[in-house]
């Protein structure tokens, strides 16, 4: 049997284990998904232990995105973002990966939404900001980055090549874009948007990386102005595909792994 996971501090809201048993069930593949809670000091014993006891991968969530980048070997995209949310331990040195990068960028080609050459804005400059940011340029967009403080904003933006960056005053920005993305968690607990509604239009394309609840103010207020909108549960469904076919070599059953992700946000 292979054991797959999930290391995180906590973990016992993640979504992650039913999504992915799901793939193993449909692929008829001999695996289980477990999670694990180690302390934030033993993040780096953890992931030796993981090695040791000869565990295939490992999906990394808050807080040890990049507190795992000292203790693996990321490739050139998780180096970039500066995050890993993916560890395989396939070689001598485990490697380590960004699928969130993915999870944005799988999210609009499902929603045959075009990236090159249209102009995007990301709102928030953590984590899920800089995956959204580098994915964005690196599909050949034009990145903006809006961020309550402006200084996280321009940062980021000197990472990402031909990306500006600005505070919140920027927003009006989405006026003109084709591509809108929340990477914030304005919305998950109360009926509030990053964006004012006033700047939503039915040219643009709005993922927003929250998935509880599904429907956010954002969408409904982009859903009312015409957009195409993309909910939060996408993104987080194809960064599961990506590491799911990172660790297996194998297409990973999208449909199936939907099915199970959505059932338990209903």
């Amino acid at each position: 049997m292979q054991v797959f996971g999930l290391i995180g501090n906590p973990v016992g809201h993640s979504l992650s284990p039913p999504m992915h048993e799901a793939a193993y069930d449909h692929c008829g593949i001999d695996a289980r998904y477990v999670t694990f809670e180690p302390a934030p000091e033993d993040i780096g014993t953890a992931v030796e232990g993981a090695d040791a006891l000869g565990i295939t991968g490992l999906n990394v969530t808050i807080p040890f995105k990049q507190d795992v980048l000292e203790h693996v070997e990321p490739d050139e995209l998780a180096a970039r973002i500066g995050a890993v949310n993916t560890i395989a331990f396939t070689d001598e040195t485990p490697r380590g990966y960004n699928t969130d990068a993915a999870g944005v960028r799988r999210s609009f080609t499902h929603h045959d939404v075009a990236l090159a050459d249209r102009d995007a804005v990301v709102v928030g400059a953590g984590g899920a900001g800089r995956a959204a940011a580098f994915a964005l340029a690196d599909a050949e967009a034009s990145v903006h980055v809006a961020n309550r403080t402006a200084e996280r904003a321009t940062e980021l933006a000197d990472d990402v090549p031909g990306a500006t960056g600005g505070g919140l005053g920027t927003l009006d920005q989405v006026r003109d874009a084709d591509v809108l993305v929340n990477a914030t968690s304005v919305g998950m607990e109360s009926d509030d948007t990053p964006v004012p509604r006033k700047y939503l239009h039915d040219d643009l394309a709005v993922l927003d990386a929250v998935y509880s609840p599904i429907e956010t103010r954002l969408l409904r207020d982009a859903a009312a102005a015409g957009a195409t909108t993309i909910d939060g549960a996408w993104m987080l469904l194809f960064q599961g595909v990506e590491a799911f076919e990172r660790w297996t070599g194998r297409d990973a059953p999208v449909e199936a792994m939907n099915d199970a992700l959505r059932s338990h946000l209903e």
